[in-house]
């Protein structure tokens, strides 16, 4: 099948292709979008000798996409949530609003940077439209190459990002061995080759935060401890250190509301170079939007 160079992708084509790979048929497709299967079939088709190659293998259970079709779902995924965003900005625009804001994140990242973002937007504007998901640093990178999201808040400085994902640290957090509030530790500053015999709670998920707090046992020449509860949720790690005689690490800022009302202490490590950075990622080539691009400048400007 020979490559059409006559003419550009049609985009309502591309978008019908979006919708038979999300229904898994074409007949699925059509009713999806209510018109008739041979429309979409005819769509597909063009669509298929336009670029010179078959995008779907027919079978009687449906469609598989062939290597090629895996390559422009990736696209097609990308122009779906482009065009949702342009209808959102345009809607919120046309309430006065200032557009659409899509971020995700780390349970840590986001608790420590995000409020005062939203809080910095609401002084200087009447609407404002975000949605805020929780995912793992991996699925995190793939949603912000698709256009789902347009910031990921993160631990940063742990490693280089991919070529195409654009890093900036926001703040600095420096980690502590928090305690419930009658736990028998003193308050005094405290080693990790001392603790090591506590009872912990950690962090189960596997990312940027995880390996930051093993390399700091790692950094005080002790292994990591064996009496560990692993937890994924930062509300249950900390509900149980309130409750029980474990401990955990976490940054300060994580646990300020527990420390402001006394339900936890913070007790300092002794170790150097204890702090923890968080920031956020976003897709290079798209760049940011103004509404992400002041949210952050509003974060950094946070003492």
């Amino acid at each position: 099948m020979a490559l059409d160079q006559g003419a550009m992708i049609d985009p309502r084509a591309l978008r019908m292709f979006h919708e038979v790979c999300t229904a898994g048929s074409i007949s699925g497709a059509a009713r999806a979008m209510h018109i008739s299967q041979p429309s979409v079939s005819a769509a597909i088709a063009l669509l298929e000798t336009r670029l010179g190659t078959a995008l779907f293998e027919r079978t009687r259970a449906g469609v598989v996409l062939t290597p090629a079709g895996q390559v422009l779902r990736t696209r097609a995924h990308m122009l779906d949530n482009l065009l949702r965003d342009a209808e959102a900005d345009v809607a919120a625009a046309r309430e006065g609003g200032i557009g659409v804001l899509r971020v995700g994140g780390t349970p840590g990242a986001l608790v420590s940077l995000l409020p005062a973002g939203i809080a910095g937007l609401d002084r200087e504007f009447d609407h404002l439209s975000l949605s805020m998901i929780v995912r793992s640093d991996h699925e995190l990178t793939e949603m912000l190459r698709s256009g789902e999201i347009d910031l990921a808040f993160v631990t940063t400085e742990i490693e280089q990002p991919p070529a195409d994902i654009a890093e900036r640290t926001l703040r600095k957090d420096p980690f502590a061995l928090l305690v419930a509030a009658d736990h028998p530790l003193p308050d005094r500053p405290i080693s990790l080759r001392r603790a090591e015999g506590l009872r912990w709670v950690l962090p189960e998920a596997e990312g940027g935060f995880r390996r930051q707090i093993d390399a700091l046992f790692l950094a005080a020449g002790v292994g990591i401890p064996r009496d560990v509860v692993r937890c994924d949720s930062l509300l249950a790690m900390k509900a149980i250190v309130r409750e029980s005689t474990r401990v955990t690490i976490l940054p300060i800022h994580v646990a300020a509301s527990e420390l402001h009302d006394g339900a936890l202490r913070a007790i300092a490590l002794a170790e150097a170079a204890t702090n923890r950075s968080v920031g956020v990622h976003w897709y290079a080539p798209r760049g940011l939007s103004p509404l992400a691009a002041r949210m952050l400048d509003l974060i950094a400007a946070q003492p």
